[in-house]
């Protein structure tokens, strides 16, 4: 009887503890998902020119302008700005920038979106930018989608050394070149 009554003790115990093992708090879904997007795009291509990764809003009945006020600096996505790296130096928007992770930040405007690289690291929205960080400013060729837009995107093409980074949010895409 007493040894039945150890080992029932040995796994009440052993249950309780186990519980405090693993009960883990993992967060939720986020709202806007981080997503990433890089050239060459293949997975199979592992010598990369550029990757970047960034938060991706929803519009859900806004306009972009509400998620992306024009004339002010946006984080270009959600949550943390977009940590763009180039891994080799490269040509951004006509302008040279060494290989490095930077984040990206843009000034939406009718017609051009002001694009910038920034040096600034782990940035959460816009709300610490500060201009004395920028790399460069480039001018975004906007043009319209056919389609709307719900989640916000980026993406690459293009061939060899020459690529485009599009970026995309209700009817409006902005285009930035990138040579390597």
């Amino acid at each position: 009887m007493k040894k039945n009554l150890l080992f029932i003790a040995f796994i009440a115990i052993g249950l309780l503890f186990s519980n405090e093992i693993t009960a883990q708090k993992f967060a939720g879904l986020d709202k806007s998902p981080m997503d990433g997007a890089s050239y060459p795009a293949d997975y199979k291509e592992s010598n990369k020119m550029v990757k970047i990764i960034y938060g991706r809003p929803q519009l859900k009945g806004r306009t972009v302008e509400k998620l992306a006020p024009k004339g002010k600096v946006w984080r270009t996505g959600a949550n943390e700005a977009p940590e763009i790296t180039f891994y080799k130096d490269v040509t951004f928007g006509g302008k040279a920038v060494k290989a490095g992770t930077y984040s990206l930040f843009t000034i939406p405007n009718d017609g051009e979106w002001t694009v910038i690289l920034s040096t600034a690291e782990n940035v959460w929205g816009s709300y610490f930018y500060k201009e004395n960080e920028d790399v460069v400013r480039v001018s975004g060729v906007v043009s319209e989608s056919a389609e709307v837009i719900e989640a916000f995107s980026i993406a690459f093409d293009g061939e060899g050394n020459n690529a485009n980074m599009h970026f995309g949010f209700g009817n409006t895409v902005v285009t930035v070149p990138v040579k390597g």
